[in-house]
């Protein structure tokens, strides 16, 4: 096995552990990592125990980079508009007090939904869906949205990069196509990580992957 075989199955490593890692100009007090965040969706309890019985508790399948946040075992169905599915809808928990469902754009014209970008719990106005599970069906009034690309961060980042929670900043990607994405949302708590989130369209536009180069900047 060769230094580039063997450089490859790290990079490959780290995809699988962190769904797309770029490379950072900048050294701040924390690593910045993006990650390429696929559809999703977000569940209450009971919206739990109407898919998968009473009871029932979301098993965690692969823990996030957020502290305490994971994908579940479970997943779901959603039915679009136009009749048309997407299966294994992954749930994302542990369970808030909201139900909400984010896909890329792309998975919503295939779907038939007009859906808007809105920032996660803003989700007054939006199209509603259905989901089905093993135990029942669950009829959402509202809560289809495309996530708005957004940047959890600590205080301490927050102090470096001179930036205060529900403001926006830029993020540069590198690589062939050198895109930047000029509205990212940015989210302030002492529990988070430094940690981009943008969607798989947006991932795919801008050619994104482990070893592009990336930076955020005000």
């Amino acid at each position: 096995m060769n230094r580039a075989h063997i450089e490859q199955l790290v990079r490959d490593s780290l995809r699988r552990q962190v769904g797309g890692m770029g490379r950072s100009r900048i050294s701040g007090p924390n690593p910045l990592v993006v990650n390429i965040s696929a559809r999703h969706c977000h569940l209450s309890q009971s919206a739990v125990e109407t898919l998968f019985g009473k009871g029932h508790q979301l098993t965690p399948k692969k823990w996030l980079y957020q502290e305490g946040q994971y994908a579940a075992e479970e997943s779901v169905t959603l039915i679009g508009p136009r009749s048309r599915v997407i299966s294994n809808l992954r749930i994302l928990g542990p369970c808030r007090d909201f139900n909400q469902v984010e896909l890329a754009y792309t998975d919503a014209i295939s779907l038939g939904f007009d859906i808007p970008t809105r920032n996660s719990g803003d989700i007054k106005g939006t199209p509603g869906c259905m989901l089905m599970g093993p135990a029942g069906f669950l009829k959402m009034q509202e809560g289809v949205i495309r996530a708005a690309p957004h940047v959890h961060m600590a205080p301490e980042d927050a102090a470096f990069y001179g930036v205060e929670n529900k403001s926006f900043m830029k993020l540069k990607i590198g690589g062939a196509l050198g895109v930047t994405f000029d509205r990212i949302f940015v989210r302030v708590d002492p529990s988070f990580k430094l940690e981009v989130h943008i969607d798989t369209d947006e991932g795919n536009s801008c050619g994104f992957g482990p070893d592009v180069p990336c930076e955020l900047v005000r």
